[in-house]
Formats: structure tokens, sequence, C-alpha cells
């Protein structure tokens, strides 16, 4: 080899190198020493199938993390379906049946689900559509790809009235809200500002906006709205965002998909792309499908909205996956930010600049990616104050082979990925996550998170991935604001329960001062969890009305509640979860406190307001102005 490069010892003594021929030798020795290792190292990791690093970002499906070895609890049950606890404290109990909630079927292509319209399933929304003061339920369908083209019947969503005594009776006929598309969001808000809350549904195809005749019945106003759209929309959220007292409307959108040519392997819009998972053929994309745009719709007072998408700035040019998405006051300006949790791609957080456009921060604030400096697969997103320092911080789901992600807000515009330190990240891992509250289930004061999970890939439970396609939810208790727990799934109660969960609402279903939560589940009845944790903690609900200047049912507003020690903040929020809407009432558990020494209401108008709570274990309502309360 030196004589064919001119490296003789003669030649480099010659013109006075030869001090330079050992050093070159002990680098190139080491050189190869390197090489033989990596081809060592990799030739064992094509073996076992579990390389440090996806296989080749073009074959990774959905999945932006890499593979990690199974976990398996002491029964040798794969993590995702199994560590059942007996005897474990029963925190939920599955009520879906009692309810009658099990005579809604929910229904998403074929069971094989080869394409990824199949595969992402649908929301609930809880509302209370009659005003009676009780919550009510409204579940999405899915559909099919003969039901689209009208080949047959779409399978119907459903609206379950709440009869007061734990059980619920379908009105979805009477009231007119059976959609006959395949749905996949919604979002509930006030548009007209007339005291009755409207509906809000995503579609792959053309939207719907219902609005509310205060009779029991929905009139779809869409298309005469200007809200209809049209492609594939998910995610949906209402807000006030220029703070002219009418609720706006965001409409995320996720992929274009063609019925009649659509994504498969090898088919020419995938190139044999974006097919693959852990080495098997699996449904294609999102990866290397072209994606929709995102809206923003401004409400004009009349009944009509304008597409301000591109004059605000949030019209997503760069054509990421958006799914869940929601408005929130993320900087404590008094101006509603708007957050998306993008599928496969980088997140959004939008600054409200307060002259009706955004300033994107997803990166400068650190939302965009994880610790990693990595773009995860985000499904579902909860926004709450875990750490009770005033400040709303962002929880983000993703998929399975990454783990889900914590950001607590310090102020400033910048968000710190505390995943890992807050004890989340690890035990997250194995699961594919959706939608996803905070809701303090204990009433001691601290949020609490909850998850509902799933898998994408019916192919999860033919191979050794370490997960399953149907997997039990999650419930993380707060300790205080430093980091969480996952409490013990109890054999036989509803954290036990293997769910191929979707959408996520929570409330106080049953008007008992506990947070129950209603689970949207692909291709089988939805799951009603009822909170029957008994420990003498105490609780106050609240409606806020809006006054002048406010939307009416005063989403985008914060209240700020002093008991005891702590100081506890939540606020009005429309959307969120994945592809969801929870109760628009706020709860605040308040420990032992047996008194609300303080409470602060931050208007949607920018007013201020304290106002004086007489008792505990009980529902206000409060309206914008009056600087009182009423019992409800």
């Amino acid at each position: 080899m030196d004589g064919r490069l001119g490296l003789s010892r003669e030649n480099l003594d010659a013109v006075g190198f030869g001090w330079l021929l050992q050093p070159m030798r002990d680098v190139l020795f080491w050189l190869m020493c390197v090489l033989l290792l990596c081809i060592v190292v990799s030739a064992q990791d094509d073996q076992s199938g579990m390389s440090s690093q996806p296989r080749s970002q073009d074959q990774g499906g959905a999945a932006t993390g890499k593979p990690h070895s199974p976990v398996r609890d002491k029964q040798n049950r794969v993590i995702t379906a199994g560590d059942l606890v007996d005897g474990a404290p029963v925190v939920f109990e599955n009520l879906t049946v009692k309810s009658r909630l099990d005579s809604f079927l929910h229904q998403s292509g074929t069971p094989q689900k080869k394409f990824i319209l199949e595969t992402l399933g649908s929301g609930v929304a809880i509302l209370d559509y009659d005003n009676d003061g009780w919550p009510d339920i409204y579940l999405l369908n899915g559909g099919s790809f003969d039901s689209v083209k009208g080949k047959t019947p779409a399978p119907r969503a459903a609206l379950f009235h709440n009869n007061h005594d734990g059980t619920f009776t379908d009105v979805t006929a009477k009231a007119g809200v059976t959609n006959d598309r395949w749905g996949f969001g919604i979002a509930v808000g006030d548009c007209d500002n007339d005291g009755w809350p409207d509906i809000y549904v995503t579609n792959f195809g053309k939207n719907r906006l219902y609005h509310n005749n205060h009779n029991g019945t929905f009139t779809d106003i869409g298309e005469r709205a200007g809200v209809a759209l049209g492609g594939w929309s998910t995610g949906a959220t209402f807000g006030d965002y220029d703070g002219d007292g009418r609720l706006d409307l965001f409409v995320a959108g996720y992929v274009k998909f063609d019925l009649d040519s659509p994504p498969i392997p090898g088919s020419p819009q995938m190139k044999g792309k974006y097919c693959e998972y852990r080495g098997q053929s699996v449904m294609c994309g999102p990866r290397g499908l072209a994606g929709e745009p995102d809206h923003l719709f401004h409400n004009n007072g009349d009944g009509t909205f304008t597409d301000v998408s591109v004059k605000a700035g949030v019209s997503d040019p760069s054509l990421h996956y958006g799914l869940g998405t929601a408005f929130a006051d993320i900087d404590n300006d008094g101006r509603l930010d708007l957050i998306v949790a993008n599928d496969s791609t980088p997140r959004y957080l939008y600054r409200n600049r307060g002259d009706g456009t955004f300033e994107d921060v997803s990166y400068v604030s650190g939302f965009a990616l994880n610790e990693e400096g990595r773009a995860q697969a985000s499904m579902g997103i909860a926004i709450g104050d875990y750490n009770n320092d005033g400040l709303l911080d962002l929880f983000v789901t993703t998929f399975s082979d990454d783990n889900f992600t914590l950001y607590r807000n310090d102020g400033n515009d910048s968000l710190t990925d505390v995943s890992y330190p807050a004890r989340i990240g690890e035990s997250t891992i194995p699961f594919l996550g959706w939608g996803t509250v905070f809701l303090d289930y204990d009433n001691d004061g601290w949020l609490d998170l909850f998850m509902a999970n799933g898998h994408t890939y019916p192919e999860a439970d033919h191979y050794d991935w370490g997960t399953t396609y149907k997997q039990r939810p999650l419930l993380f208790r707060n300790l205080h604001g430093s980091r969480f727990e996952v409490l013990p799934a109890a054999t036989g109660s509803g954290l036990a329960d293997l769910l191929s969960g979707r959408g996520v609402a929570c409330a106080d279903l049953f008007n008992d001062g506990h947070m129950d939560l209603v689970i949207n589940n692909i291709d089988s009845p939805p799951t009603l969890l009822h909170n029957i944790v008994k420990n003498g903690n105490h609780w106050v609900g609240l409606k806020l009305i809006g006054g002048l200047g406010s939307p009416r049912d005063a989403i985008g507003a914060k209240v700020l509640i002093t008991a005891g020690t702590m100081r506890i903040r939540q606020d009005v929020i429309s959307g969120g979860s994945y592809d969801s809407s929870s109760d628009l009432r706020l709860h605040f558990g308040l420990g032992a406190s047996t008194s609300v020494e303080r409470m602060e209401i931050r208007w949607p108008s920018g007013k201020k307001e304290e106002v004086t709570i007489p008792a505990i274990d009980k529902f206000y309502t409060v309206t914008e102005g009056q600087g009182r309360v009423q019992e409800k």
C-alpha cells in the first residue's frame, strides 16, 4: 500500500518527512478499528431488529422515536396490556353499560387499517346543550370508503342527554346532529352569544357548524357561515383572539387523501417510503403525504366567518399534519395564543401580538421539538397549571417508541421539557397516546394527568414490538407540582380496561364533585369512567357567563382561587385533548381547605373581578360585572 501511494520510507526520508510515517500508520490503524467496530455493531442491530435509530427515516411509518426493547410485567405481559394490580385502590369504574352509552358503536374503515384515513378515530364533547345544569355527551363516528362515496349509509354520531340519574338517552335524531360524514374533531362554543352552546364538527369532507336552536335541536349552518371547508380537518378550537367579544374559530388540517388513489406501498405518491415500521409493512403516512393547511376564521358577528389564516400568520404554509389544538393564554398577557400538536412534524406555538396577527414562537419557546431537538408524532394536548405557579403548562401525547412530553412554562415565552424529571418520560414510551386532559381526580388541589391510548397498527399484536393494539389508559397523580407517579391499574377497574382509545373529554357528569371521563374508542363502544374516589377533600365548581366585551360562554377567562396555602388556576378552554372538547365549567379541588379565601376572575374583556365564594362543595354561576355568585 505504501508503495502505491508513494509513501515508502525512502521517499519520505528523501523529502524530509520521514517523521510522519509512524503517526500516519497509527491513525490508519485506529480508523480501521473504529470501522470494524461499526460494522460489527450494525450487523448485531440488524439481527436483533433493535437498532438505536429507525432503520431509515424513509421507512419509519408515523414513528419519530427509536425502537425500544419490550417491557413486561411479572406475569410476562406486555406493559401496555399488563401491570395490573390486584387489590389496588379503584379510582374509576367503567359505567359504560349502566349509563347506556354502549348503544353507540364507533366504526372506521376496515379492521385491517390499510389506510391512514381509517386509523385516527374520532373525538368526543361534553356540553350542556339544553342548559339544564347537567353535562351531556356528543360522540362523533367514523366512516368507510363506501359511505363517503354514498354506496352505504354513513355511521352516525350520537348525542346523549343526561337523565340526572346516572343514565343517558340517545336524542341524536331529534336533535339533528347525526353528522353522516366521516367525523374526526369537535369544538364547543357559543358562536352567536345567545347563551346556548353550538357545536363545530370536523370531517373528511365538509365540516359542520351546528347552531343550537334553544329547543333541543340544532341546524347545520356551516356552509352559510363559511366554515365548511373540505379536504381533511381534525382538531378545532373556539377563542376570541382579537378581543371583540365574539368567538373565532381555528381548524387544523391533516393530510390530502384521495379515495380513488389511496396511498399504499409502491403507489406513485409514496414511492416505497413511509410504509414500514420496524421492518414490517404497515399503512402509509402521514410522512410522505401532502399536508392540509390550517384555517383561522374571524367571527363577523352576523352569523358568518371570514378566513384570515394567511393575514394572521397561522395558515401553516409548511403543511404540517395538525391534530390537537387549542386557544389559551400561555404568556399571561391577556390575549389568547394558539397551540397546535402536529403529527410527525414540529409543533406550533403562536404568540398573539394583539393586532390581529400571531408570531410563530414554536422554536424559540422550546415547544416545537423535545429536549433532544427532535420532532415528535404529536396527537393530543392537555393544558393546565400543574405546579400552581400561575402559568399554563403543556402536555403532549405521542407515538409508540417515544415518550409523552411535559412542558413546564417558565414565563417569557420559554417552555422546558421536564418529562423525565417529572417521572413521565420513561413509563410512557411503549404507549401510543391520543386524548389527554389535566384534571384533579382526587380534589387535592393539584392537577393530575390522564391519557387514552391505542395503536394505529393492528400488526402490533403480531410482532414483538413491546406494545399492543388495544392499550390501557394511564393516570398520573401529581405530587405537589414536583413530579408525577403512575397510578396502579387495579384489576377489574376502569384503568385496567384495554381500549382502542382516541378522543377524551372530562366533566363532573353526575354533579357529585368528582371529575369523570369519556373516551371515544375506535371501532368500539365508548368508555365512561366514573370517579369513585372518596377521601374527604373539598371542591368548588364554577360556570362563568361573560358580559359586555367577552364571549357569552367566557371562553378564554381565567380564574385564580386561593385556598389555604394553594393558589390554583383554571381556564375556560374549547377544544384541546385529541379532537375533543371538555365541559366548559371549571372544577377546583381544594384539598382539606374548608373555605376559599379569595377568587379572582380575569375576563376575556380584560376586566378583573373578585368574587366571594360563600361555601364549598357546591356549584356556582358567576356573571361578569355582577360581583357575586349564584348557587346552582
